[in-house]
């Protein structure tokens, strides 16, 4: 942050000060870093810029755009809309209010994706991609994949298009709800998914950014299992044999999805807990020879090697 000796009222510090001040008063939580990154949006500054140039004036027309971004957040709109952007597995992403916020747990789906899918030229679909960030991790990885995603929300779609166009990854994009665009053919190595997992009654809907991404996007019937229970129902019929499908899901879900896998008869079923011990994902194969069931929730350190961020 600039010194105390570049605060002079009108000047860039001031403005950062004030801004700083008034995200602290309304409890968000990194009040410096979020002061920063919305006045520097708003101006086109990087935080080297920011800190040296604090004696800098700030005209009207920039004060009142500042401003403008600052009440928005101080109301609680998600500072990834506010921006336009959120980093996910190193990608900088571009987001909206059309599509869901990238989260950090959703890495561990990307980790577990990659730990099975074979080496080689693999076709992989992500269903729901939202902004893309699972299948455009994928892809920046592996670009090797034959990578497909589907998204119902034409909006979503856009956003991930464009994500793929600027971050120069090809992937076949398709609006259609799971894998309902598709006959038994073709067949996928790995069908991944986040799909919507609250249940409608949960409070938590009202708290935080919930409050502002698509609803739809966030809650699904039955307690919020009704749509992995139908990416379940579906997925075995469009996986090769020995293809894995793997979906996130809520930390109180892992033992239902276990059950939902087990009796459209996947097997080696495991749940993996994400870095705060919470169940996230649960993985499921199509059977192939005569693989174990371990049916039961673990930790999962990321492997070494290509795969890391």
């Amino acid at each position: 942050m600039p010194s105390s000796r570049t605060t002079e009222p009108g000047t860039l510090a001031a403005l950062l000060t004030e801004v700083r001040q008034r995200l602290q008063a309304a409890g968000i939580d990194a009040p410096g870093l979020e002061s920063r990154r919305l006045v520097g949006h708003a101006l086109g500054l990087d935080d080297a810029a920011l800190f040296a140039h604090g004696e800098r004036p700030v005209s009207g027309a920039d004060r009142k755009a500042v401003l403008t971004l600052a009440a928005a957040r101080e109301a609680g709109r998600p500072i990834a809309y506010l921006l336009g952007q959120r980093e996910f597995w190193s990608l900088p992403l571009r987001v909206d209010e059309g599509c869901l916020i990238p989260r950090p747990e959703t890495e561990l789906l990307v980790e577990r994706a990659l730990y099975r899918i074979p080496s080689g030229a693999r076709r992989v679909i992500d269903l729901g991609t939202g902004s893309g960030a699972i299948v455009l991790a994928l892809k920046s990885e592996r670009p090797d994949l034959e990578a497909w995603a589907t998204e119902l929300s034409a909006a979503a779609l856009a956003v991930a298009a464009a994500n793929a166009s600027a971050l120069g990854l090809s992937v076949h994009w398709l609006q259609a709800h799971w894998l309902e665009a598709f006959a038994p053919a073709p067949l996928f190595d790995a069908i991944i998914s986040n799909p919507p997992y609250i249940d409608p009654l949960d409070p938590h809907l009202e708290q935080g950014d919930l409050r502002f991404e698509p609803r739809a996007a966030l809650v699904a019937a039955d307690r919020g299992l009704a749509d992995l229970a139908v990416i379940a129902a579906e997925a075995r019929e469009h996986l090769r044999p020995g293809g894995w499908l793997l979906l996130e899901h809520g930390y109180t879900q892992g033992p239902a999805v276990r059950t939902l896998l087990q009796n459209r008869g996947f097997q080696e079923i495991t749940t993996y807990r994400d870095p705060a011990r919470l169940d996230r994902v649960t993985e499921g194969r199509r059977p192939n020879g005569n693989p174990v069931t371990d049916g039961q929730a673990h930790d999962w350190a990321k492997p070494s090697g290509p795969t890391t961020m």
